[in-house]
């Protein structure tokens, strides 16, 4: 038995617009361990703040250039959630106009092909910005972790 067009169409918009999906999975996944590591800076942050109010003068120099290194890394970190959250948004626009254009039947090509790539091109600018975030952390860190 033939199934009506207007369920196979159904079908096939459904089809192209999951793909992105799962995209969108895997950018949430990427929001969760940025949004993790800022609360880790912000509390690592608050414990150098606390002990220099507590020691005027005796490692204020030292823990002014720590509290400025996570600064630095919040900056880090508060970029590469923006970004990201720039490409699922994108992405969410993306899965929005395949099925709009799909039900439609609408070649909506010359919107999704851009879209699509400033998408990547911000989750790209995000996993840079977390990796450089990354690389200042460990080199805060004593050598005799690793």
């Amino acid at each position: 038995m033939e199934q009506p067009a207007s369920i196979v169409s159904l079908s096939r918009a459904i089809q192209l617009s999951l793909s992105p999906v799962f995209l969108l999975t895997g950018i949430a996944g990427l929001l969760n361990i940025f949004t993790g590591r800022l609360a880790r800076i912000i509390d690592r942050t608050r414990v150098l703040q606390a002990a220099l109010d507590q020691d005027p003068a005796g490692e204020a120099s030292s823990l002014h250039r720590s509290i400025q290194v996570q600064r630095r890394r919040l900056f880090l970190t508060n970029r590469a959630i923006l970004l990201t959250g720039i490409a699922a948004l994108l992405v969410a626009a993306v899965v929005a106009v395949l099925f709009i254009g799909s039900i439609a039947a609408l070649d909506l090509a010359a919107i999704v092909v851009p879209v699509f790539v400033v998408a990547m091109l911000a989750l790209i600018g995000g996993l840079l910005l977390f990796l450089l975030e990354v690389q200042i952390a460990i080199r805060q860190n004593p050598r005799r972790y690793y």
